[in-house]
């Protein structure tokens, strides 16, 4: 497979890689487009949204959870923070990886 976010997982092509667990990795947006700007990303390789299935809805929930917890742990909780999810070209996917976008900081 010639994913970027799947080498990026499987620890082919280094990345600021800030939390791991067995089904979610969290790292810093090569190109951030706010002061704080991390990619949840599932390690099971769901192309997109428009691709998961009904037994993802627990790790689809848990990418939501676990941005939760980095918008507290980055300081961007209180004042306010987007998820975002690029949904097919369209819709501004650019790595056809499902993955959550965490954006904050802006004063």
């Amino acid at each position: 497979m010639d994913c970027i976010f799947c080498k990026i997982i499987n620890k082919e092509i280094s990345s600021e890689i800030i939390f791991e667990d067995e089904e979610v990795v969290v790292f810093k947006d090569i190109k951030p487009k706010s002061p704080v700007h991390l990619l949840i990303v599932p390690k099971k390789h769901i192309e997109s949204i428009n691709e998961a299935q009904e037994e993802d809805k627990e790790l689809i929930g848990k990418l939501f959870l676990v941005a939760r917890d980095f918008a507290k742990k980055t300081g961007v909780s209180d004042s306010g923070y987007k998820l975002l999810i690029n949904v097919g070209e369209g819709g501004g996917q650019e790595v056809f990886h499902l993955h959550v976008h965490l954006m904050g900081g802006w004063n």
